[in-house]
């Protein structure tokens, strides 16, 4: 597999192949991700991709799940990405899921059919980073979208009866928006119904634009027991009717991996226990957390 820079994926794409069909990421403005800011962004040609799957299909004919990277590799014309799934349906006759990033921006570019024929196809994972749900928050990350058009997306996906995995990320918000930050989050939530929700935490190396404004005094991350005031805030605001929550990602300090609404209460009382104690030893020691 020739792959070009650091790839990434999601923690339950670890038994995947990862095809890497896009370099980059779309969008790339996002100022607390440093994962892309060195690639620029492109569409690899289809020869490239029908290289990396024949040699996958000569040594993994076993495969039953791929994803395809880079980030936001969703934004691939449908007609483009048709024929890299249509491939790899034909090279590896044991595929059964296919998973990939999409922005709401991406999403929006494909009609409720145009996913359904993926979804046909195999494209049974999107995963959609949400980050807030506050507008204010939205625009200082740069993320390019706003609460209405991510919810959008995010029923589009639904629709087409394709599993929506959403990430929302703690402290991103800094100190001054932290608590509207996780109230406004739990209301983006509630209104997705995303059938997984993965929560990690903000860590901000050098290579960030946002490690600047910290040196500069223009951001300050919550401290560890206020971003977790801020996950238990999103998860007793949110009403969730059928959803995997995740916050067990190297980031975080406290892990917790919750069926909602069943765990509710449960994984509520462990935060309260973890608050009241204001005892750091309970949470994940700084040389154990990783992006």
């Amino acid at each position: 597999m020739k792959y070009e820079g650091v790839v990434i994926r999601p923690p339950s794409e670890a038994d995947s192949l990862i095809l890497q069909v896009t370099v980059g990421c779309s969008h790339n403005k996002c100022i607390f991700c440093p994962a892309y800011k060195a690639k620029r962004f492109r569409i690899k040609s289809f020869d490239e991709i029908k290289e990396d799957i024949d040699e996958a299909s000569i040594h993994a004919q076993h495969l039953r799940r791929v994803f395809l990277a880079d980030g936001d590799a969703l934004i691939i014309p449908q007609q483009r990405l048709l024929e890299i799934i249509n491939y790899l349906n034909a090279k590896l006759p044991k595929l059964r899921r296919i998973g990939i990033y999409g922005n709401a921006k991406s999403i929006l570019k494909k009609s409720i059919e145009q996913l359904k024929e993926l979804k046909k196809n195999k494209l049974s994972f999107i995963y959609l980073g949400i980050e807030s749900g506050d507008e204010v928050t939205l625009k200082n990350i740069h993320k390019g979208i706003t609460y209405e058009k991510m919810v959008e997306a995010a029923q589009r996906v639904k629709e087409a009866s394709i599993k929506l995995s959403v990430t929302v990320l703690l402290g991103v918000a800094g100190t001054e928006r932290s608590t509207i930050h996780a109230k406004e989050t739990a209301r983006i939530l509630t209104d997705i119904q995303p059938d997984y929700i993965g929560a990690l935490t903000l860590m901000i190396p050098p290579e960030a634009p946002l490690y600047s404004m910290v040196e500069e005094g223009k951001f300050e991350l919550p401290s560890p027991f206020e971003l977790l005031q801020e996950l238990r805030i999103m998860i007793a605001e949110s009403d969730l009717h059928n959803c995997l929550f995740f916050s067990n990602h190297a980031s975080n300090y406290l892990p917790i991996k919750a069926r909602l609404p069943r765990d509710k209460n449960s994984s509520l009382k462990l935060i309260d226990e973890v608050l009241s104690s204001g005892d750091e030893t309970l949470l994940k020691p700084e040389y154990l957390r990783a992006l």
